[in-house]
């Protein structure tokens, strides 16, 4: 198609030509599609490394999604992907473009004039004002996934790297990177200070900047969020978490660092026991935090004191294994399950909790009811097997004492006591199933190491479930068959056989469940991992 030569297209001209067809005419320079910005440390941007930040002029208020495919080099726009599944994501966000720039002069002065009278800090606003009047504020491409390749250890790169995530806190997150900054200086610790702006909007992100912190922009809101984002970007062999509200005392980094290098995985602080006063309100102190932390102990045995303590550290190298994907509250509980379910060594020692300055992100029931629900589909057991179990066994002895009419409490249990009984052997019958196909899906999907899934699923194979399912079911075929028998020889009168019948049909039931439930755990581990 090289040499095929077309005439040019006649060009019409409107009757009464406006603005809009002169500024056709006369188009503003084409600007570069991408910027990009290389580390420091010459990491090649074509080898797809995840640590590549890149700037797209975008039309105002535009979210799109682009994958960056290996070996693209990135002086071009990736064409917009629908679903990427096995490539990282990136968001890009336009906050502000040129081509809207006019229209948004009243928007501008607006959000000017508020944080004149709501900022805590003037300096907040005079950097807010400043990065406003230097021009157009370009797109950020963010990661929403770690890669393999962004995790790997960087070559001169620092030892410690602390992670901040930042809401709104332009009171307080400048003397933060300050008291973080001191404690890496006064303990000679080569380090970065990262602070993740979520979404804010008081000048918190240019006021850590102007600390000299790096700071990411994640626009997705959500505490997980933050944490990723500034994982992402992390470059120290140790990485250390604080909330940005000064809760936490900077000076023991040096202590989390030292417990790291001694040969822990993950450090955790405990709060519990040096909560000052007005830190933490009551119900925290003693209802939610201990009733919480001591319910995941009793899931999943980590011993850890305080599971929702904000000032914690870990590896680097342990974030592939931590495999971390909620975006909330609950980011806090699955570091902790993931690492005692992936073994790793944590530690734990006390330290001080201190008033928040500014207001809190919290939602006590909400996200008291976030962490709860994800203890709970982290853990089968407790939520499928055991109640399931309970039930089913507690339905089979119900229904056994009335058919042989036992005498319990005194008297004899009829049809309503039978009925009952059947409807709880069946409910829990499938809610076992329910629970072994989720062990099945966090085994072959989510790479979770169960062992008593691995030895059940080593000793019984598909035909064992088939033969136990289809032996239920024939069971309950024969007592069915007896029974409409029976009810021939007397001429097709009362049937008087009713708790045998409620017996049948539950027998039936039960068996079609095994049955099936087995074809689904035959399904779920086509795709298993070798």
């Amino acid at each position: 198609m090289d040499d095929v030569i077309t005439a040019p297209a006649t060009e019409e001209v409107p009757e009464h030509p406006g603005p809009e067809y002169e500024r056709r005419q006369n188009p503003t320079p084409a600007r570069a599609a991408v910027e990009v910005h290389p580390w420091s440390d010459g990491v090649n941007i074509d080898s797809g490394d995840p640590r590549i930040s890149a700037s797209i002029p975008l039309p105002e208020g535009q979210i799109t999604d682009s994958m960056s495919i290996r070996r693209e080099p990135l002086s071009e726009v990736s064409v917009p992907a629908l679903r990427p599944a096995h490539s990282v994501r990136k968001q890009a966000v336009v906050y502000q473009a040129d081509a809207h720039r006019a229209a948004n002069i009243a928007t501008t002065r607006a959000r000017i004039a508020a944080l004149k009278r709501d900022l805590c800090s003037a300096r907040a606003f005079q950097l807010y004002q400043a990065d406003v009047e230097s021009g157009p504020r370009m797109s950020t491409i963010e990661h929403e996934k770690l890669s393999d390749a962004g995790l790997r250890e960087v070559a001169g790169g620092p030892v410690v790297s602390v992670v901040i995530p930042c809401l709104n806190e332009a009171c307080t997150i400048a003397e933060c990177v300050r008291r973080a900054r001191e404690a890496l200086d006064a303990n000679q610790l080569d380090g970065e200070i990262i602070v993740v702006d979520n979404g804010s909007d008081d000048g918190s992100g240019k006021l850590a900047k102007a600390e000299g912190a790096f700071v990411v922009f994640e626009p997705e809101r959500g505490y997980g969020s933050a944490y990723l984002a500034g994982f992402g970007y992390a470059r120290g062999r140790f990485i250390v978490m604080a909330d940005a509200d000064l809760t936490y005392d900077f000076s023991e980094i040096p202590r989390f660092v030292s417990t790291l290098q001694a040969g822990a995985d993950m450090v955790i602080g405990n709060r519990m026991h040096n909560i000052h006063p007005g830190a933490m309100p009551w119900h925290h102190r003693y209802i939610g935090n201990p009733v919480l932390s001591g319910f995941l102990n009793i899931l999943f045995r980590t011993g850890v004191d305080d599971v929702h303590c904000g000032m914690r550290a870990l590896r680097r190298d342990v974030l592939p294994q931590l495999d971390l994907r909620t975006t909330g509250m609950e980011f806090a509980s699955e570091m902790v399950i993931r690492a005692a379910k992936e073994h790793l060594v944590v530690r734990q020692f006390a330290i001080e909790y201190h008033p928040r300055e500014g207001e809190s992100k919290l939602s006590s029931f909400r996200d008291g009811w976030r962490h709860l629900r994800f203890l709970l589909v982290h853990s089968p057991n407790y939520l499928f097997i055991l109640p399931g179990a309970l039930m089913a066994g507690l339905g089979l002895i119900v229904e056994l004492i009335v058919i042989t009419r036992l005498g319990v409490f005194g008297r004899e249990w009829d049809i309503h006591a039978l009925i009952g009984g059947a409807l709880l052997a069946i409910v829990g019958t499938q809610v076992v199933a329910l629970g072994v196909c989720a062990h099945a899906y966090g085994t072959y999907f989510m790479g979770e190491q169960d062992r008593w899934f691995d030895r059940m699923r080593a000793r019984f194979k598909l035909e064992h479930g088939l033969v136990l399912g289809g032996g239920v079911w024939l069971a309950g075929l024969v007592v069915g068959t007896v029974i409409v028998i029976d009810w021939i020889n007397r001429g097709f009168g009362a049937l008087a056989e009713e708790r045998m019948a409620v017996l049948a049909a539950t027998l039936i039931i039960i068996g079609i469940q095994i049955f099936f439930s087995s074809f689904l755990l035959s399904i779920l581990g086509l795709r298993r991992r070798r």
